[in-house]
């Protein structure tokens, strides 16, 4: 019979664990992030991920479906947050002395109690950016050019980067003759633009279709002269943003809703041309339809271009709006969320981000146990001057074997101290990436590039006084670009 004293370990659905090799990746993204963010000057928050239930209602049906409710201890009803942007409206209106434009980054997990699929998880790390208090368009530039500079310093320009605005999509209503009370039907179907197709979205806004699976998916009803024009809408080019303005300046002439958003599209034009944002990765596309709860104005999504399977790993937008339900009165807001975990996966796909468990630039072997205490100086020493050094505790006596856990875990280097090393006052520091490099080459060298090779080899481990061993472990970890404190 099966012991019942023992559980079977395992995670819930919808959830996952992070081992050390690929939290150490993570952090380095989440840290690369705030870098970006802190050189704009945006300051860290932090909320509590409970917050009440009625503080995260009323955001949309999605929203509502996917929250994690429950009732606390004191019989109170409260939930797990969403995401990180209804918090922060609430942090603006519950302490009125903040200073206005609050600008805040936050990076925290978030819970919806979506579906799990491939990909898409119960809980995940959003990082977001937000201007609270400006209705200055150019909050939203600033924050456009902080996600171009972001996606930059992780994927160069392998990144496009598109913006549009919910008031463009209102003047679309105007213009097609639409009933502004359909417009979350419309935005729904249009939203759906990259994934079916023109001509399944028109089936979708008309009579209806039938998907591959051969379900039934009602249509919207609308008539044929309405879908005709959001055709026309969305066969706009897209070329240079000036061109693409142009275009829907002159498509929307006469739509009296129009002039408002073309507007508010050429003032970001303008600031992104000031700001030297190239056309190519930042792009005005017309056609997206995100965030149709929050958003009042500039919309804005990001996507790897190596990984378009992935799909969005940044979007944001203008949200007037939020702050008003707790204060009663508008506070203008703009911000961004990055996926974290989205645009993790994307980056360890494309090898974009090292895996590597160890956190330790170097291992201290113990081959005289009774010499302890010298090993735990050493140690301490390595410590002292900025280097991250472990002292193995392990039940391996063997150096090999304990050299075995150092490569596993990806430590950089080692030092081997025996009696020989004790006598003389001497360690000897071995660099074991270029150990690993030289093992790769070992079989495929000849001639004189085996005699190169053997050369290589002389250079793996060194033999130092003992005072000399933390700047030699610095040495090594330079030739590998290893910047100890930096």
């Amino acid at each position: 019979m099966p012991d019942e004293r023992i559980v079977e370990p395992r995670v819930l659905r919808g959830f996952r664990d992070y081992l050390p090799a690929q939290m150490n990746a993570r952090l380095k993204l989440i840290a690369t992030i705030r870098q970006v963010y802190e050189r704009y000057g945006f300051l860290p928050l932090e909320t509590p991920a409970q917050e009440y239930r009625v503080t995260l209602m009323g955001y949309g049906d999605e929203n509502t479906k996917q929250i994690f409710g429950f009732t606390n201890p004191e019989e109170e009803e409260v939930a797990l947050r969403f995401d990180l942007t209804v918090p922060l409206a609430r942090v603006v209106a519950q302490y009125p002395d903040l200073p206005l434009p609050f600008r805040r980054y936050q990076v925290a997990p978030v819970w919806r109690a979506d579906k799990p699929d491939p990909g898409r998880f119960r809980e995940f790390i959003q990082f977001d950016l937000d201007s609270v208090g400006s209705s200055s368009l150019a909050a939203d530039a600033e924050i456009i050019c902080g996600i171009y500079d972001t996606l930059t310093a992780l994927v160069d320009d392998r990144f496009i980067l598109r913006f549009s605005s919910r008031k463009v999509l209102n003047s679309l209503l105007d213009f097609a003759g639409i009933p502004r009370e359909m417009a979350h039907g419309v935005f729904r179907i249009l939203d759906k633009l990259e994934k079916i197709g023109i001509e399944n979205v028109a089936k979708e806004l008309m009579t209806g279709r039938i998907d591959v699976s051969g379900d039934k998916i009602p249509g919207l009803g609308l008539d044929a002269t309405a879908v005709t024009r959001i055709r026309e809408f969305l066969a706009i080019p897209r070329g240079t943003r000036s061109a693409t303005l142009q275009a829907l300046a002159t498509l929307f002439a006469g739509v009296p809703s129009a002039e408002e958003a073309v507007n508010d599209l050429s003032f970001i034009c303008t600031s992104l041309d000031t700001l030297a944002i190239p056309e190519a990765t930042v792009v005005l596309d017309l056609s997206i339809a995100r965030g149709l709860d929050y958003y009042t104005g500039p919309v804005f999504e990001a996507q790897l271009l190596d990984a378009p399977e992935i799909g969005s790993v940044v979007g944001g937008g203008r949200y007037d709006g939020l702050v008003e339900r707790f204060l009663g009165r508008k506070i203008p807001a703009v911000g961004a969320s990055i996926g974290v975990d989205r645009l993790f996966a994307a980056l360890q796909k494309l090898g974009r981000l090292p895996v590597q468990s160890a956190t330790a630039h170097v291992l201290v072997t113990i081959m005289e146990p009774s010499r302890l205490a010298d090993y735990q100086r050493l140690t301490r020493q390595l410590r002292q001057t900025g280097i991250n050094a472990e002292m193995y505790l392990g039940e391996e006596k063997s150096p090999g074997k304990q050299l075995q856990y150092a490569n596993r875990l990806g430590i950089p280097a080692a030092i081997l101290m025996g009696s020989n090393e004790f006598e003389k006052g001497e360690v000897t520091v071995k660099d074991l990436i270029l150990g690993g490099q030289l093992q790769e080459k070992k079989k495929a060298v000849a001639g004189k590039d085996r005699e190169a090779y053997l050369a290589e080899t002389r250079t793996v481990q060194v033999t130092v006084p003992i005072d000399a061993c933390a700047q030699t472990v610095l040495d090594v970890l330079a030739r590998h670009s290893i910047h100890p404190g930096r």
